[in-house]
């Protein structure tokens, strides 16, 4: 679960640096229904290329927006993205020898699902320029989002090695961590040795509490959330673990005065209400745990695995 955030457009990707902030990939959460949106955890901040996607998808989709029916919004991705695929796939025949639009297409074949062909583009680009971190990174990422973990990481370990940037090495501790790998909380330590600020304080020691939660060192675990939270109180996600922490001893009580806790902090934020949900189907508390599964389909429409909570206690 991390979150996504503001990054910056930086040209220099092309010259062999890329300064962008962290993108990591949330702990994929296998237990008890969590919902889709817990899934991509530290990445409030996906690489910089998104933004751009998203910068010309925007004037894309508002070009074609007269004429559109009311239904437009119930489009696919593929849908959606489709004028731009086009124009991108165009612009690569042009220009073949373009890094910039090569790698945009990439990043909307990436947006919309179709890996294999992201990969293939971002292959293209590495074979003519195979010591460019934001590429290899870049690579990486897509690797991740297409679920590859093993291949995910040695992509990042590729990126480390020509530049060990905080952003790379957090990434790959991310998946590490996931794996119940000590070697996270090294590389967390490398990166606390860097001193980039509290930001990234609170990101390794995220980090470190899904390493100890997934581990089963529960108390080890709550440590490193609240050091998370210490560093930054809005981190979303550090009260989401530390619950889940209290959730999977089936202590049900005080998972939820977490859960109810983040949704003080930020009442917009969909996962809490979801959450406290769950821990109130779990003390079989049926009506309150029908409304907060309302509450957080209310600030997110498309939470299914609210939707499954609803059909589960038989209100929808």
């Amino acid at each position: 679960m991390l979150r996504s955030g503001l990054f910056t457009v930086d040209y220099s990707l092309f010259t062999g640096f890329c300064f962008h902030s962290l993108a990591l990939h949330s702990p994929k959460l296998t237990a008890k229904s969590y919902p889709l949106s817990a899934i991509p955890y530290l990445c409030r901040m996906k690489l910089f290329n998104r933004l751009m996607l998203l910068s010309l998808a925007a004037c894309a989709m508002a070009c074609n927006q007269q004429g559109n029916s009311k239904n437009d919004h119930k489009k696919t991705a593929g849908e959606q993205f489709s004028p731009l695929l086009k124009e991108l796939q165009q612009q690569v025949q042009l220009h073949p020898d373009s890094a910039g639009v090569r790698l945009r297409l990439a990043t909307v074949l990436d947006s919309i699902g179709d890996f294999k062909q992201a990969l293939r583009q971002m292959d293209s680009l590495i074979a003519k320029d195979t010591a460019n971190y934001g590429l290899l990174f870049t690579r990486a990422q897509i690797f991740e989002d297409a679920g590859d973990t093993t291949a995910a990481m040695q992509a990042y370990d590729h990126a480390i090695k020509i530049y060990p940037s905080p952003d790379a090495v957090l990434a790959l501790a991310n998946l590490l961590a996931e794996k119940k790998n000590p070697q996270a909380l090294q590389l967390c330590g490398q990166v606390q040795q860097m001193r980039m600020g509290r930001e990234y304080d609170a990101h390794c020691a995220f980090i470190a509490g899904v390493f100890y939660a997934r581990s089963g060192k529960h108390d080890e675990a709550l440590k490193a959330f609240d050091a998370c939270i210490a560093d930054n109180y809005t981190y979303m996600e550090a009260y989401i673990e530390k619950g889940l922490v209290y959730f999977d001893q089936k202590k049900y009580d005080e998972a939820l005065k977490i859960f109810v806790f983040a949704s003080k902090v930020n009442n917009l934020y969909a996962d809490a209400y979801y959450y406290q949900a769950r821990a109130f189907e779990m003390m079989g508390n049926k009506d309150s745990a029908t409304l907060r599964y309302q509450q957080s389909l209310s600030l997110d429409k498309n939470l299914s695995a609210a939707h499954e909570g609803l059909k589960r206690i038989g209100a929808e």
